[in-house]
């Protein structure tokens, strides 16, 4: 009997995915669980993924003309009850605070005491206090557009979390934009969504399906809501990225009004959009495998590690005097725009202990120096899109010379994986029988694979995200791409004009 392979995660995917994840977050020193329930503590190699997303995104919101600043963490009670599908919408997720001082208890402990007049809600969003803002610096149509960003923390009270998936604080950006006119919020609503879609599939080589929520899946209090769908490799879906037509919802409960070019009273059209942490999450759940963390290399916080490999004081000088020329010729590269990120471990380790730790880490390259390369000017190079096993001797002149085209190559190639697994697990399902045995799970009679992304036709209506509801299923999105194909919703009969994207979803 074959041997199994030996993996430095435990379990692997197939065994038990969510445990592997929680695994990968832990081996490749991401993040942990902090004091406070619900709520995780960032570590510099998951911080530094997110700060290049912040880094890349904060230019593509710059680039569409948005501006950044910053609104406060508090919100009175008042403000959230102006819009009643909002504050229905986030009321059982709200954190509250109603004191403001702490005084000595008669047990020797702090109670609160200082009551506040009105309680405040820790900001699980923030349109209506943006809103208020808005009213206040909007008099005439030339006062718009507002195009604001923030970034920003937000509390939402989860009772089940899952580190960067979903905690009860997390982090993220949200656009507030006013405009004039209907058809201005609608583009930006669109344009912000093309953009999110750009970033997913360039920088985190995720690919993802545009398209519309149905009704039942809108943002409490819009119009119109549009996101990415990204397929996980456990073949559910994870929402990326949400952007929000809200109409005229806000400006009305929050007096957003202006004076038109005819000298008429309006109210404003407002957006907003965001992306959160969750990116974290569905990059890891994306590329990594039973090894560790996979990171593409336009996010990953180091493109190459170096290391060292000596017995002794002499081998060591020479190496290292090879390794430091080595690491400033690799920094001279440029890479998308910039220089190559290099780190050099020199730590007094072992070197199979030092290599794991970087696959884990998911660097996506690998450069190990000895006392023989230093002699023949070569490298030994891993990548960590291949196996542990998989390396080659490079000269050292070709492997600096070909690092930013082997970057590229990285980075396509885990688009063009995370493409096809998503092809191979979409299918189009026309019967509500072939629906549920799709999404039944395989079994030892049963071997096959089920589940992914099944394309149907649904009709905008409650009863069906009841039936859902009792399939364990989730309305994704109704993609903006798909053409239209005309057919009777699996569920009412009625006729629909477009399929939805149907699937189980974190």
């Amino acid at each position: 009997m074959a041997k199994a392979p030996k993996n430095a995660i435990s379990p692997t995917r197939e065994a038990d995915y969510p445990e592997w994840y929680q695994q990968v977050i832990k081996a490749a020193d991401l993040a942990e669980v902090s004091p406070v329930r619900g709520c995780m503590v960032i570590k510099p190699w998951g911080w530094g993924i997110w700060e290049n997303m912040q880094k890349v995104l904060d230019g593509m919101f710059k680039d569409t003309g948005h501006e950044n600043a910053y609104f406060p963490l508090f919100i009175p009670m008042s403000f959230l009850e102006k819009e009643a599908e909002h504050v229905e919408g986030f009321a059982k997720e709200c954190a509250v605070v109603t004191h403001h001082r702490l005084e000595p208890g008669p047990d020797g402990g702090l109670v609160p005491a200082g009551k506040l007049d009105e309680p405040l809600i820790v900001r699980p969003t923030s349109e209506t206090i943006i809103g208020a803002m808005y009213a206040k610096w909007v008099q005439s149509y030339r006062d718009l557009p507002i195009l604001i960003n923030q970034w920003a923390n937000v509390v939402r009270w989860e009772l089940r979390t899952r580190m960067f998936l979903r905690t009860a604080e997390f982090l993220w950006q949200e656009g507030h934009t006013a405009h004039a006119t209907k058809e201005e919020a609608l583009f930006e609503t669109r344009q912000m969504l093309d953009v999110y879609a750009d970033f997913a599939e360039n920088y985190m080589a995720m690919p993802v399906i545009k398209g519309e929520k149905p009704s039942w899946e809108r943002f409490p209090g819009a119009d119109m809501t549009v996101s990415i769908e990204a397929m996980m490799q456990d073949r559910k879906a994870l929402q990326a990225g949400t952007s929000h037509f809200l109409g005229q919802n806000f400006s009305k409960a929050q007096e957003i009004k202006f004076q038109s070019a005819e000298g008429t009273e309006e109210f404003a059209w407002t957006t907003s959009w965001g992306v959160s942490t969750r990116l974290v999450g569905g990059l890891i759940m994306t590329h990594s495998d039973d090894d560790g963390l996979v990171v593409p290399p336009r996010l990953a916080p180091k493109h190459v590690v170096i290391l060292p490999i000596y017995r002794s004081d002499e081998e060591k000088a020479a190496v290292l005097a090879f390794c430091d020329d080595l690491e400033a010729k690799l920094k001279a590269q440029s890479y998308d725009g910039a220089p190559v990120r290099v780190i050099m471990d020199d730590r007094d380790l072992r070197g199979g202990e030092k290599t794991w730790y970087h696959i884990k880490r998911g660097v996506p390259i690998r450069v190990e120096v000895g006392p023989r390369d230093v002699a023949s000017g070569s490298v030994f190079v891993g990548r960590r899109d291949q196996t542990p096993k998989d390396k080659q001797g490079i000269p050292v002149d070709q492997f600096v010379s070909e690092v930013a085209a082997t970057l590229t190559e990285i980075q396509n190639g885990l688009f063009e994986k995370a493409k096809k697994l998503r092809e191979d697990n979409s299918r189009k399902i026309d019967s509500l029988e072939e629906l549920k045995k799709w999404f039944t799970p395989k079994s030892d009679d049963k071997p096959e694979i089920h589940g992914g992304f099944a394309h149907v036709h649904c009709a905008d209506v409650k009863e069906v995200e009841e039936e859902l509801k009792k399939l364990k299923l989730t309305a994704r999105c109704i993609p903006v791409d798909g053409d239209e194909e005309p057919g009777k919703c699996l569920f009412t009969g009625q006729e629909v004009s477009r399929r939805m994207v149907i699937a189980k979803a974190y």
